[in-house]
């Protein structure tokens, strides 16, 4: 199994230290050291105001963070998680993951998803009923505009004669894209157009609130990777060339919570299910604490 850490800006009275210009290199490079593959960064671009008090959560712009954190690491991947498609024309999204992949000289991996916080819509003047259909849209003028010399494409709302990309990403044919969402729709997405899957396992009310089905229970879990993989295989693809990232309950390394038992068990299960990589959130109290968590991660269950 493989980890992320996601940083955590996004959490309530977050050190700013954490995020600044000399505590976000050496929180990036005490990642890198521990052992984990990856590190992510969420997207809120218009919240409100209300959303945020109501136990909402801030950001960095993800493009930016991660081009910060590249260029401050050597192996560490950067992550958008999740980098919402539909907010955006899908050739801006284009250039800006492009332009990641070539500046962390390919260590970008895109999570997308399809959003859900309606104000946030309409804040950017994006239709909240379209974000289905803008987000496979997206999904799939990302992937076509790297690999075409020449993109001819009309959208919902653009059209592109003669559009080429460059310079192209490092990746090829195109950077790692991997689908966020519990719902079914999600996993058809995956088996069309993706290499990763990524649920939230959590609860009921979260569930609701991100506006997706609910999945509570390893069970659940469970039930879901073998749909994905049916889809998969349905798709004439290979199951097993597809990952599957999870964020639970027992990603928040709060104090004493979980224990290293019951982690390490709660890890083996994931394992079994063909969970291959799991997020991992550590305390925002403060730079050290944050570092401390990370650093403690990396030596019990990394190395």
């Amino acid at each position: 199994m493989r980890f992320t850490v996601e940083h955590p800006v996004g959490q309530t009275d977050c050190d700013p230290a954490l995020y600044g210009p000399t505590g976000l290199p050496e929180f990036a490079r005490a990642a890198e050291q521990a052992g984990f593959t990856a590190m992510a960064f969420t997207e809120h671009p218009a919240p409100s105001l209300k959303w945020l008090r109501g136990g909402g959560h801030a950001t960095l712009d993800p493009v930016a963070a991660l081009s910060f954190v590249a260029a401050c690491t050597t192996r560490l991947s950067v992550m958008p998680y999740l980098l919402v498609l539909p907010y955006r024309n899908p050739l801006l999204a284009a250039k800006a993951i492009v332009s990641l992949d070539v500046l962390s000289g390919g260590r970008l991996v895109v999570a997308a998803g399809g959003g859900y916080l309606r104000s946030e819509f309409a804040a950017l003047g994006v239709d909240f009923e379209e974000r289905g259909a803008l987000f496979d849209e997206a999904l799939d003028v990302i992937r076509r505009v790297c690999v075409e010399e020449e993109l001819h494409y009309v959208g919902r709302h653009f059209e592109a004669h003669g559009v080429t990309l460059a310079p192209g990403p490092v990746q090829r044919p195109h950077p790692p894209m991997w689908i966020g969402g519990n719902g079914r729709n999600a996993r058809r997405r995956v088996a069309r157009f993706g290499d990763g899957w990524c649920p939230l396992v959590a609860t009921e009310e979260l569930a609701a609130t991100t506006r997706m089905p609910a999945i509570t229970s390893m069970t659940q879990l469970a039930e879901s990777v073998d749909d994905l993989r049916s889809l998969v295989s349905g798709a004439d693809r290979d199951p097993t060339s597809i990952a599957v990232q999870v964020l639970t309950p027992q990603s928040e390394l709060t104090a004493g919570k979980p224990s290293t038992e019951q982690l390490r068990d709660h890890l083996g299960q994931l394992g079994e299910l063909g969970v291959t990589h799991f997020v991992v959130r550590p305390p925002r109290q403060s730079l050290s604490v944050a570092i401390d968590a990370t650093t403690w991660f990396g030596e019990q269950f990394i190395a």
